[in-house]
């Protein structure tokens, strides 16, 4: 359990992370080396500081977002093995290839004059020049981060579960996130598994479209890799979380015809989530 200072990050809105931790054979040399001169940072802290960084690039006096020219970061998980072990996993931050989808996504869910306060378009195109257009397609193909903010998307909790191997990074002012982790072998069974039954049982729900993205996208990375849910600030209104469960629940009474128990199973789990969406939207 990692005790540090979240002061910054209980600035920013509260974001969920699902990510992809590759071995360090998965990735080239330049990185591996990049890596090597990471490794020692501690997750609270390298999750402070990119909070703090966060801060400064929205507050800038001219606004622009995005982030300018940086090397490449690497969060690490340290992920126990059968023998007890550890072994460390990483995941690159890729942060101006989020920024600029994250951009993309404000666009037309706006007014534009509202956009172009936020994001100038001197400032898209100076992050575009930085980029390259080759860059942008070839890091979009191997994007190894999914984020959502004020919640968890419920497909997330067929991924993780909450047996899983937990990390809680929380301070005296409370938690500032819970980690759950496991191999991807095992995650893309599970979601295989849950994709499978609702193909039958119940192919007009979202969340099959959802889980065969999944998929599809897990399978991108080294099969030896480690999956991540991050529940960011958002673990310190929920934690303890029932909704891995919920979710595993829900999906075995639909397969076992169950209507209601599903129909249970949903409601406990709306009903959970109801309250962040709420805050969400306070004012």
């Amino acid at each position: 359990m990692a005790r540090a200072t979240g002061t910054t990050r209980r600035h920013l809105p509260p974001t969920s992370f699902l990510r992809v931790f590759e071995p360090l054979r998965a990735f080239d040399d330049d990185d591996q080396l990049l890596i090597a001169a990471q490794r020692g940072l501690p997750r609270a802290e390298f999750e402070e500081r990119a909070a703090a960084e966060a801060l400064g690039r929205i507050t800038r006096p001219v606004s622009d977002p995005f982030p300018h020219h940086a090397p490449e970061r690497f969060r690490v998980l340290h992920y126990p093995g059968a023998d007890g072990r550890t072994t460390a996993y990483f995941c690159p931050d890729q942060l101006a290839l989020r920024a600029t989808l994250a951009a993309e996504q404000l666009d037309g869910s706006m007014r534009p004059q509202l956009l172009e306060l936020l994001i100038p378009d001197v400032a898209r195109e100076a992050n575009a020049g930085r980029i390259g257009h080759e860059d942008f397609a070839e890091g979009l193909a191997s994007l190894h981060t999914r984020s959502a903010t004020w919640g968890v998307p419920f497909g997330w909790f067929v991924v993780l579960r909450e047996d899983d191997h937990c990390e809680i990074d929380e301070d005296v002012d409370g938690i500032n996130s819970v980690r759950l982790s496991a191999p991807a072998v095992q995650v893309l069974e599970r979601v295989r598994y849950a994709a499978a039954s609702l193909a039958v049982n119940a192919p007009e729900l979202d969340m099959l479209d959802e889980l065969t993205a999944l998929s599809e996208w897990l399978q991108l990375f080294h099969p030896e890799s480690v999956v991540e849910l991050d529940y960011g600030r958002v673990a310190d209104l929920v934690w303890p979380d029932d909704s891995p469960h919920d979710i595993r629940l829900g999906i075995e009474s639909l397969a076992e015809g169950d209507m209601l128990g599903a129909a249970a199973s949903y409601r406990r789990l709306a009903s959970r989530w109801l309250r962040i969406r709420q805050l969400a939207r306070a004012s």
